[in-house]
């Protein structure tokens, strides 16, 4: 059967991986190839989705499209010298322009008595998973400034003791400083190869307020359909603990969110933001991960270099979530730990 390229995304889209494959193998056009690696990328086949990368890289050394995914299956299997300058290709592939401002773009240089604007990027939990390296900017002696949407981070930030100026739209102007960097470039422009440590938000610790639970991600990410539970699975995930949407909480924003989760013995959720948040204070945090499509910060899946406290649960068959939640009850009773009642919810604090 012959398989349109059409037919072929479609498929690809659908999470029907075979097909993509196979109707891809059938094209020798960039997209096609370039399409196939990432199928490999997301089917944990990383040496073949290496392959695939590099060799349209040797072809067209300049498709940033190639070297975007090549960075993520290098973060994915920690070779991380090689993976964050690979890594700045994300700057073309996601569109993201340089901002409005009259002075330059941090390149490393000493920071000492220096007024820094860090450009907030991508997701939520992308920008709790840079903020990590705050600190180490302001132990050089610097003053930071996040340029960002400030309705669900600006607290966050200024619990790291930065600044928040309020930036919805790529057309605004940064405010007045001396230099500029995306939050997701700390990690090339520090130097810094591993991960810099998870926790960097200093809430008291309180526990005793149980388990919270989360069930989904954002509906836009591309590849949510993976990791955020189906219907049932959230109904039997929200049996085990207090839930921690925002709807059912009534937190205003991720700082509300964190003030929770200070308060609780543990968190349990899929890969969203939530996992970032709890792993910013390095509270008690049980991650589940879906069979493919995993994002690159988990690395193996088995262990994660960016929170290497969590426990990572696994899928072992795409979808199929169920082994994972039996797996999270038999730990949970280990840990002297039942469902909790039906419809339980938190207050706000």
């Amino acid at each position: 059967m012959t398989i349109t390229f059409e037919q072929a995304f479609a498929a690809h889209q659908a999470g029907d991986f075979a097909t993509a494959e196979l109707g891809y193998r059938g094209f020798a056009t960039t997209q096609a190839f370039h399409n196939l690696g990432t199928v490999y990328k997301q089917t944990d086949r990383l040496a073949e989705a290496e392959a695939v990368f590099r060799k349209l890289l040797a072809q067209r050394p300049g498709f940033v499209g190639s070297q975007h995914s090549l960075s993520m299956v290098l973060l994915a299997q920690r070779r991380y010298a090689e993976a964050w300058p690979l890594y700045e290709a994300r700057r073309a592939v996601l569109n993201m322009a340089d901002p409005l401002c009259d002075y330059p773009e941090w390149r490393g240089e000493p920071l000492a008595g220096k007024h820094m604007v860090l450009v907030g990027e991508q997701g939520l939990g992308d920008h709790l998973m840079f903020a990590r390296w705050i600190p180490a900017l302001r132990a050089q002696g610097a003053r930071i400034t996040v340029a960002c949407d400030p309705t669900s981070l600006g607290r966050v930030y200024e619990a790291c003791g930065a600044a928040v100026h309020p930036r919805t739209r790529a057309s605004q102007r940064l405010p007045d400083a001396d230099v500029w960097a995306f939050i997701g470039s700390l990690p090339l422009k520090l130097g810094a190869v591993p991960p810099a440590a998870a926790a960097y938000l200093d809430l008291p610790r309180r526990g005793g307020a149980g388990v919270g639970v989360f069930t989904h991600g954002n509906p836009a990410n591309t590849v949510d359909r993976f990791r955020s539970l189906d219907e049932a699975s959230a109904a039997a995930l929200l049996a085990l603990g207090r839930d921690l949407a925002p709807a059912a909480t009534g937190a205003r924003d991720l700082m509300d969110t964190a003030e929770i989760i200070a308060g609780l013995d543990l968190v349990i959720t899929v890969e969203t933001s939530v996992a970032n948040l709890a792993g910013s204070l390095g509270a008690p945090c049980w991650v589940l991960l879906p069979r493919v499509a995993m994002d690159w910060r988990w690395n193996d899946g088995c262990h994660s270099d960016w929170y290497p406290d969590a426990k990572l649960y696994r899928q072992e068959t795409a979808g199929d979530w169920g082994p994972v939640l039996d797996a999270v009850r038999r730990d949970l009773a280990d840990l002297g730990r039942g469902p909790q009642p039906a419809g339980g919810h938190m207050n706000n604090p």
